[in-house]
């Protein structure tokens, strides 16, 4: 008879269980992750909002660190120890898809596979007190590393992969338009690329911490016409790099209008709704601006992020609002759709 363990599911529209479901039985070249920290993602906000929809029980979980319990019998013993620490890029990749062999496995056309393998379960499982993992989805992490920082590697990944997507220079002015988790993890990340970012926030609380964590200018665009104000910041030319890190369709529309000449205009956030916005075609031609969108972490930006974590470049503290244990999932849940909230984790024993 299999072993049980517990996990977190939304099992109706805002509503979420405590329920079991079989322990992983390892493969030859996986390892038994304990999850310790796992933070929830907007993905499992929307699911459990039933603004995504999906089948349910859903249990999620893709923002997650633990440690190693187990290892598989092909698994080097002297390389993966019991009890190292690890971050999980748990999103998967098949490895030979058109994207996954160009170094984009962010792009994988299976990247949405859903890994839960219990009958009538949906989800990847991060959400629960066990995941097996292969050796190629775990990043080894110093003991004296926070789990709950840790569990923000996925995250500051997704936010590397936008940045190489926008491609700031020394000296760049850039837009962030939206304050939010994201918002603050791209600032925390473009000021270690020597540029001047301006944030776009209609939040008087979230731009005063923007601007205790460095950033430049801050806008409050229900007051001030952002477009016009970045225009007048940078001598009528626009932003060199603009980041919408909001899902508002009309805010996308400004954060085209707002970028300059030769410009680069990240789309990061996914539309809820997705309402197309009018672009000039023309301006495009004249502006040979570079219009782009930013999804998930590929294998090297996750790289980048655990580095960036580990060795404390960047520190992400003030971005977590609060740690729930798991029997505490309903009000974990509660918390994180709050408007105010930045990044609620969840932990295991």
């Amino acid at each position: 008879m299999n072993e049980k363990i517990k996990a977190v599911a939304v099992t109706n529209e805002k509503k979420v269980e405590i329920i079991e479901i079989n322990k992983p039985i390892l493969k030859p070249n996986q390892v038994l992750v304990k999850v310790k920290a796992c933070a929830l993602c907007t993905y499992e906000q929307r699911v459990y909002t039933g603004v995504k929809k999906m089948p349910l029980p859903f249990i999620g979980g893709h923002e997650i660190a633990g440690e190693i319990e187990q290892i598989g019998s092909d698994v080097d013993s002297s390389k993966y120890k019991q009890g190292t620490k690890v971050a999980g890029r748990i999103l998967y990749k098949c490895g030979v898809c058109y994207y996954c062999r160009r170094g984009k496995e962010n792009l994988c056309v299976d990247v949405n596979k859903q890994l839960i393998t219990e009958p009538g379960i949906s989800g990847i499982g991060g959400l629960s007190q066990y995941i097996a993992l292969d050796t190629t989805q775990i990043w080894m992490l110093p003991d004296d590393m926070s789990l709950e920082t840790a569990s923000l590697t996925e995250p500051v990944a997704c936010i590397v992969n936008s940045i190489w997507q926008g491609n700031p220079q020394l000296g760049d002015d850039v837009v962030i338009i939206g304050g939010g988790i994201m918002g603050m993890l791209h600032l925390l990340c473009l000021k270690l690329q020597g540029t001047r970012v301006i944030m776009s926030e209609p939040d008087e609380k979230r731009r005063n911490l923007a601007i205790e964590l460095g950033c430049d200018i801050t806008i409050n665009p229900f007051t001030t016409d952002p477009v016009k104000a970045v225009k007048d910041l940078t001598g009528g030319r626009g932003a060199d790099v603009v980041f919408n890190t909001t899902p508002i369709s009309s805010v996308s529309e400004q954060a085209v209008q707002m970028t300059g000449n030769m410009g680069r205009c990240v789309m990061y956030s996914s539309q809820h709704p997705d309402v197309p916005i009018k672009i000039s075609t023309n301006w495009l031609h004249n502006s040979e601006a570079i219009i782009t969108g930013a999804v998930s972490p590929s294998v090297r930006s996750f790289d980048t992020a655990v580095n960036l974590l580990s060795k404390n470049i960047i520190n992400p503290g003030k971005l977590i609002s609060g740690v729930f244990n798991y029997t505490e999932a309903a009000q974990a849940f509660e918390e994180a759709i709050k408007p105010e909230t930045f990044r609620i984790i969840v932990k295991f024993d």
